[in-house]
């Protein structure tokens, strides 16, 4: 493989022999000229001929903008994820990547333009939504280097930020007792009591089906889950393979369901039309509730029920929080929660574990104590 460095006019260029062509047997050479000086041509042909002898192939530089390639890309993306993931992808992509680097050929992006986006999305958004945006930009530069766009992935060079643990405010007994109290009066409060006692999110419990409820062993399984999507709303698959899950219900739940079930019995009987879809929570007439909508009413609770405000989220947050300090052990939080690993939630949940550990000193303490003296922790 061989090639030279040529002046033409008043910029420099380099030429190099790609082989012969299999039809005609004539030599192929590629040319690429611009340079402004002798050294930068020099450079260029080097970083082609370590590709060339890596891979032994040419990749012509593409004039295509990144955002163009991003746009394609995207589309190329949308059915081979959950909708929730493509959202997330094209909001990143529309609102932060196209705006900043979307006039780059994607050729000509290099390291320092990632890592100087990203060090801008740092002071607006949070690391984890960060670490999505380099996710997502390594995988539409992988695509772009197997599609021959580009000669490598810079991604691969650039390291995302570290993800801060997410900051959430959660309630205590009496906070959630309060709110379950003015929510009990709603249609919709089998979703909120079912957020609390169980620590499901959002999409899982406006999925869930009575087919997915055992009333004899009281449990639920969590198998899909309404997400947005490009159309609307649909019913899919949970989050991760490890949202799948089986989780145990108190009692009172159990009550609860059964009451709210003849609720929405009366309310089919009552309806001129109904679709039923087989869903635990319904709008009057059968249909999946919007997320909007069912934001809204958590909102009007939250305010009635003079509350600390937090996010409907954050009961999933609650209901992990008092598990733990009741003494659950983390292994069976993290599979109410269906956390990938219970690493997952010990990190996300550090911040109890001091009080945990003492509070297990302290038993451990009493334990040892001879029958029948006064414990040094009573007197304390």
């Amino acid at each position: 493989m061989r090639g030279c460095i040529t002046k033409r006019k008043s910029s420099w260029a380099f030429v190099i022999d790609i082989g012969k062509d299999p039809k005609s047997g004539k030599r192929k050479q590629k040319w690429k000229s611009g340079f402004a000086t002798k050294k930068e041509a020099e450079i260029a042909l080097a970083n082609v001929l370590a590709e060339l002898g890596r891979t032994g192939e040419y990749t012509e530089p593409s004039n295509e903008f990144f955002g163009d390639f991003l746009l394609t890309w995207l589309e190329h993306r949308k059915n081979q994820v959950r909708p929730g993931t493509f959202k997330t992808a094209k909001w990143l992509i529309h609102n932060y990547i196209i705006p900043r680097l979307g006039a780059i050929p994607i050729s000509k992006v290099a390291p320092i333009h990632l890592q100087s986006l990203y060090d801008d999305m740092l002071n607006k958004l949070s690391s984890q939504s960060v670490v999505h945006c380099h996710r997502n930009i390594k995988m539409a530069l992988e695509d772009a280097y197997k599609w021959g766009k580009v000669t490598k992935n810079v991604a691969n060079l650039v390291k995302p930020p570290k993800i801060v643990a997410e900051k959430f405010r959660v309630w205590d007994e009496g906070q959630l007792r309060t709110f379950l109290e003015i929510a009990r009066s709603h249609r919709l409060y089998i979703a909120f009591l079912l957020a609390a006692s169980t620590g499901m999110r959002q999409g899982e419990i406006l999925g869930l089906r009575w087919k997915d409820i055992d009333f004899e062993k009281a449990t639920l399984s969590v198998s899909q889950a309404l997400a947005r999507d490009h159309k609307g709303f649909m019913l899919g698959e949970p989050k991760t393979s490890s949202s799948r899950r089986t989780i145990a219900l108190p009692l009172n739940v159990i009550r609860a369901l059964k009451q709210h079930r003849k609720l929405q019995l009366a309310e089919k009987l009552a309806a001129e039309r109904y679709e039923d879809h087989g869903l635990v929570v319904q709008t009057l007439v059968g249909t999946p509730v919007s997320p909007r909508n069912f934001a809204r009413v958590w909102y009007s609770l939250l305010k009635r029920a003079g509350v600390p405000k937090i996010r409907f989220h954050d009961l999933r947050h609650t209901h992990a929080t008092l598990m733990l300090k009741q003494g659950t052990h983390p292994k069976i939080v993290s599979e109410r929660l269906g956390h990938s690993s219970i690493q997952v939630t010990l990190d996300t949940y550090s911040h109890l574990l001091p009080n945990m550990q003492a509070a297990a000193a302290e038993s451990f303490g009493k334990l040892l104590e001879p029958p029948g003296t006064e414990s040094e922790y009573t007197a304390l």
